[in-house]
């Protein structure tokens, strides 16, 4: 039997992989409420990819979050789906403040899912987005929800969970990641 590498299939699933231009460059905001229209089709676009990736994935215990550049779109729209809740959209997402309060888990990511890499993030983050009216909405996020959307927001920067490794820190390979995780019993969720 011939196995297909986890970024293989994301390839597949439509995702853009690691090394690809867009990935490393600012998403375009929208100007709201007149891109309207554009912004539902990119939403409507992000969340198309992401059943995608659910009928192929379960994220039901940390959660998925798309970018629009990850779908070939360079444009600052994602969609977070936390564990058990509704999706959150956000549009021309920045994050306005963050806690010095950080923690230290491993992340992945649907643009090279052939690793994971422990990531320092703030533990609580202050998100001003832009509804599609083009009033601006201000939420605060914390622990797995901060993680999630601290990740896409990276994502629609040009960065990636590389750019956000500690010196010295690097990636392992998702089976190491697994292997350990199971022989210690400390696999990471979101609380």
């Amino acid at each position: 039997m011939i196995r297909v590498r986890p970024s293989q299939q994301m390839r597949d699933l439509g995702i853009v992989q690691y090394g690809a231009p867009i990935l490393a460059e600012t998403a375009r905001p929208f100007g709201l409420p007149d891109a309207r229209e554009t912004a539902d089709t990119v939403i409507s676009q992000l969340l198309d990819a992401m059943e995608r990736i659910h009928r192929a994935h379960d994220f039901s215990g940390k959660g998925l979050g798309l970018a629009a550049p990850q779908i070939g779109i360079g444009r600052a729209a994602a969609v977070v789906q936390p564990p058990g809740a509704d999706p959150i959209v956000l549009l021309n997402p920045r994050i306005t403040a963050a806690s010095d309060e950080m923690d230290e888990k491993f992340e992945g990511c649907l643009s090279f899912f052939d690793v994971r890499a422990p990531v320092p993030r703030p533990m609580q983050i202050t998100v001003e987005t832009v509804t599609p009216d083009g009033s601006t909405a201000t939420a605060v996020y914390e622990r797995g929800e901060a993680r999630l959307i601290s990740h896409e927001i990276d994502h629609l920067d040009g960065l990636l969970l590389l750019n956000r490794l500690r010196p010295g820190v690097a990636p392992i390979p998702v089976e190491e990641y697994r292997k350990t995780a199971k022989a210690t019993g400390r696999a990471w969720s979101y609380e």
